[in-house]
């Protein structure tokens, strides 16, 4: 009980840090010093007036909302004394994994920038700054060389990484059971079983009314559809403590309980800001501007890198192509944002540094580069490419982007061992297939196709590029609505699942990529549904 209040302290004076270095903390105290011009704010009861002042005109919820978004990607208290590197990740052998890693790319980056005889950066000439300012809406249109660019790496490159991971404490083989030895991720990390899955989806189950299900042609909508969607417009959740009202009422937490159940799709952007507690304000837009402006003076090598990326996956997708000038935009801003660099205190990886040129070494010349320390690998605009779809205004899509990422998407291309990390959601996807269907994943083991080859560049794109657009949103919803990536884990397993039959009969590696290749015509809710719910255990 002790440690508990112990840690709770903890949270609530880094959290209060945290806030007091924000914006919204000096909107705060702006109005607190507006309030005390009112005649209904006694001396005698300062504090209780101001707190009944903030709760009538709004202010208490922003705050909530903002504590609320703090609690849902702050990692867990811990002890005073630990050093910052746990706080990234407690375990010593994944450190230096994410390191070695790190060294990789980098060198990876350094040698194409040696071979092209390119900058890391260079300021653009005025000419070609007005030029590119004159094209920012059309940046689909242009077409520079990118042959000899490449991507500094792709999944099946990571996916190699993960492979090899092994904990030296760990690694004496009598004490690895033979399940283990069937997967190709060889490291003993906590997963949930799929009575645990039941539980932590209990909003999923076959009882209760999904949109993704129950919106269907055949089901008439006033069954639950209509309800859901005056639910989130303005009717109070009555499962909740307290009744609380969604949209109208602007409360994070509401908003998160009710997407676990779907979004109606006219109130899925709305809703999905108010989760990422996204709300677009002056300062907003004109920090947008800053970073447009940033990409308009200084071009970076990792440009060409976003260049190939989009050409390569996005440009070349039936849902997506149309949004290419939004994608060059978004993810040249987000080169360019220094903000992001918050989330590598409790990311495990650490962004790359650079020197100046003639200080190779000294720490004082030392910049991140890219400037948000984030390099892309091929697929990484496949990240952004659905909230286009979503969100028509740049600086909104920009900032509901970075927030997803620094929630979410670094989990899937960091090595970690958090239950959201890709590693942990590679071991769970294999415990679910060889406990659940271990006839499939023994005879796929046997012809060499392994499930997690055919899977992963599902998991580590979020399914973004694979899925309908439809049904990846109703897929990122729960994302949203759990504050969890375990449920592409159990999505990936649930199409082996409903593939199984035409995958017993395949023999060759290319056979079962072939019966895996399309998933467009896939539904994602039913899918989950019958894998976690219908199956008997």
């Amino acid at each position: 009980m002790l440690q508990e209040e112990e840690d709770l302290s903890l949270t609530i004076a880094q959290i209060v840090q945290k806030l007091k270095g924000s914006r919204l903390y000096a909107q705060l105290e702006r109005q607190a010093w507006v309030s005390l011009q009112k005649p209904e704010i006694k001396l005698e009861t300062l504090k209780e007036d101001i707190k009944e002042f903030f709760r009538i005109t709004g202010w208490e919820k922003k705050l909530h909302n903002a504590v609320y978004s703090e609690l849902t990607v702050f990692p867990l208290p811990r002890h005073p004394a630990a050093p910052p590197e746990h706080l990234k990740e407690p375990l010593v052998y994944m450190r230096k994994a994410q390191g070695s890693w790190e060294k990789r790319i980098l060198k990876s980056l350094n040698s194409m920038c040696t071979e092209l005889s390119i900058p890391l950066a260079r300021k653009r000439p005025v000419v070609e700054q007005k030029e590119l300012l004159n094209k920012w809406n059309e940046m689909g249109t242009d077409e520079p060389d990118l042959s000899l660019f490449r991507p500094v790496y792709a999944p099946k490159d990571f996916l190699e990484v993960l492979i090899n991971l092994r904990n030296p404490n760990y690694e004496n083989g009598e004490h690895l059971n033979f399940k283990t030895h069937l997967g190709l991720i060889q490291v003993p990390l906590k997963v949930k079983y799929i009575s645990e899955l039941k539980e932590f989806f209990v909003e999923l189950s076959l009882n209760t009314g999904q949109l993704g299900i129950d919106d269907a042609t055949q089901v008439p909508p006033e069954l639950f559809e209509n309800e859901h969607v005056r639910l989130g417009q303005k009717e109070p959740i009555h499962s909740m403590d307290s009744k609380t009202e969604v949209l109208a009422e602007q409360d994070s937490a509401a908003a998160q309980q009710y997407i676990r159940q779907g979004s109606p799709t006219a109130l899925r952007a709305e809703l999905w800001a108010l989760i990422l507690n996204v709300s677009n304000q002056p300062e907003d837009l004109l920090y947008y501007e800053q970073l447009k402006s940033n990409v308009i003076q200084h071009d970076l090598l990792v440009d060409s890198l976003i260049y190939k990326d989009v050409k390569l996956t996005a440009s070349n997708d039936d849902y997506y192509f149309v949004f290419e000038d939004y994608l060059y935009q978004v993810l040249l801003c987000f080169s360019r944002d220094t903000a992001v660099l918050g989330h590598f205190a409790y990311n495990s990886a650490s962004p790359p540094k650079s020197y100046i040129r003639g200080k190779l070494g000294m720490e004082d010349y030392a910049v991140f580069y890219p400037p948000n320390g984030v390099i892309p690998f091929h697929g990484f605009s496949m990240y952004v490419a659905p909230l286009c779809f979503l969100y028509h205004e740049p600086s909104k899509l920009y900032q509901i982007f970075r927030e997803m990422y620094v929630r979410f998407f670094f989990r899937l291309h960091s090595i970690s061992s958090h239950h959201s990390g890709i590693v942990s959601l590679c071991l769970l996807f294999e415990t679910l297939l060889q406990t659940h269907l271990p006839q499939l994943f023994y005879h796929l083991r046997e012809i060499g196709a392994q499930p997690l080859r055919i899977s992963f560049k599902w998991m580590v794109r979020a399914f973004s590029g694979y899925l309908a657009t439809d049904q990846l949103l109703l897929l990122w919803d729960r994302i949203l609505g759990y504050n969890s990536l375990e449920i592409l884990a159990v999505l990936a397993a649930a199409v082996f699942a409903f593939r199984a039959v035409n995958l017993m009969e395949v023999t060759s590696l290319a056979a079962a990529e072939a019966v895996l290749a399309d998933l467009s015509t896939l539904k994602v809710m039913p899918l989950l549904q019958i894998f976690l719910f219908a199956t008997v255990t």
